[in-house]
């Protein structure tokens, strides 16, 4: 039996934290820097995937863990939405924009995947006493090919 004992260790967060660290990289420079709003709306959303991905499962529950799982691909679509509005205010080219919407898309789909596999499982939440979230059936995860965990 395998056992996910950190955030960190899944693929989906590492994933989510890379893309966020390419919106900040993108909103450092450029006339997005004079829109503080606007800068401060797509980097809250690009944080919110990996915190929502964090805070879901230092939940108790798998129906918590899938909760915040599902507002963490919400908050990828937001975090597109806004990719699209910043390229059609000319803060960025629109090859940025759209390598970064397509990797987006990747993650959420990701997410998804993840969120099918919770719902088809009777994988427990944080109630041992070590406060790990147990997956039973890790190998299947990785023939699946799901994306979620470090090889």
């Amino acid at each position: 039996m395998g056992t996910l004992q950190n955030f960190e260790d899944m693929d989906i967060w590492k994933e989510a934290r890379r893309l966020f660290k390419r919106v900040i990289n993108l909103t450092e420079d450029g006339p997005v820097c004079s829109d503080f709003r606007f800068k401060s709306q797509i980097r809250q959303a690009a944080g919110s995937i990996m915190d929502n991905i964090e805070e879901g499962f230092e939940r108790d529950s798998r129906l918590e863990f899938i909760n915040h799982l599902s507002y963490s691909k919400g908050s990828t679509g937001e975090t597109r939405s806004q990719l699209y509005r910043g390229y059609d205010m000319n803060y960025w080219p629109e090859e940025k924009a759209i390598s970064l919407i397509e990797e987006y898309k990747q993650l959420a789909s990701h997410i998804a995947n993840f969120i099918k596999y919770l719902n088809s499982t009777n994988v427990s939440g944080n109630n041992s006493k070590e406060g790990n979230l147990k997956f039973r059936n890790l190998e299947i995860l990785k023939s699946r090919n799901l994306k979620i965990f470090k090889s």
